[in-house]
């Protein structure tokens, strides 16, 4: 029996705007990029869809329950991640509700002004690439 090879992890990201256009952020607690603005979003779990994944991170660090709208795309750059080599299925997500921040999450909130912010990771690409799905 041959070794399992050894790749990146894989994590979910999911981009969710209300009636008004404000972008569901959360604040990092933890590091890297702790403090700063993120999608939310982690890892998938061994035995774990991503589509299930999705809807527990945003559960997990927002209190919300969401609906997958659509896969938005595959981010797999190996240095989107300063841990390390992560694979990241992002999606749009249809939620409704007050966020409040949980688990790893500092804070989570709907914010208006997330244009102006330079958010963790890859994830301005990955909102600009949800806008040109809208």
């Amino acid at each position: 029996m041959s070794a399992r090879p050894r790749g990146p992890t894989l994590t979910v990201d999911c981009v969710v705007f209300d009636a008004s256009g404000a972008l569901l952020l959360i604040k990092r607690g933890n590091p890297p990029f702790k403090g700063r603005y993120a999608l939310p979003g982690g890892f998938v779990d061994v035995g774990e869809t991503v589509e299930a994944a999705t809807l527990r991170e945003l559960k997990e660090e927002t209190g919300l329950n969401g609906r997958i709208v659509a896969l938005i795309g595959i981010y797999s750059d190996p240095k989107r991640d300063p841990r390390g080599h992560s694979v990241s299925a992002a999606y749009l997500v249809e939620t409704k509700g007050k966020p409040r921040g949980g688990d790893d999450a500092e804070s989570a909130a709907f914010v208006a002004g997330w244009r102006k912010l330079k958010l963790a990771f890859d994830h301005d690409k990955i909102v600009r690439a949800a806008l040109a799905l809208l």
